[in-house]
């Protein structure tokens, strides 16, 4: 137990801290959220086996909170690589699917994918999004 000097001269133990977080979990994609890559691309392969994920560095939209469709930036194995989210962990509109983690499928400059097949259920809410999916929904066989 840590003491501390009070101003009479005499030893007392220190008050008593908090043990736990008082704020709420974030459950969204913000800059440093670590992310999970579901296609089967070697970069992406490599980082999971090295137990060091993807995260984000940049989001391309004006609020800079990531959801299902917004294009990110990420830094992985000591690259930097664009990328699509696929999942996201926090709380969705109806009728929207809620993942169990934050997924992703990098990207090239073209906008063409990495992998040559997507490991997860795709949400079916991106064919009618804006942006290049075509691409992206043509790898997946699944669909949520």
């Amino acid at each position: 137990m840590a003491l501390w000097r009070s101003t009479v001269n005499t030893w007392s133990p220190l008050p008593k801290v908090c043990q736990f977080s008082t704020t709420s979990t974030l459950q969204h994609i913000i800059k440093l959220t670590r992310l999970r890559v579901v296609d089967n691309s070697a970069l992406g392969n490599a980082a999971e086996l090295a137990g060091k994920p993807a995260r984000c560095i940049h989001i391309y939209n004006k609020k800079g909170i990531g959801t299902i469709g917004d294009k990110i930036l990420v830094a992985i194995r000591g690259q930097k690589q664009k990328a699509y989210i696929l999942g996201v962990r926090q709380k969705q509109k109806p009728m929207v699917p809620r993942f169990d983690t934050n997924n992703i499928v990098l990207i090239d400059e073209t906008g063409s994918p990495l992998g040559t097949r997507i490991l997860v259920p795709v949400p079916s809410l991106l064919r009618e999004k804006k942006g290049d999916f075509t691409k992206i929904l043509a790898l997946a066989t699944k669909f949520v």
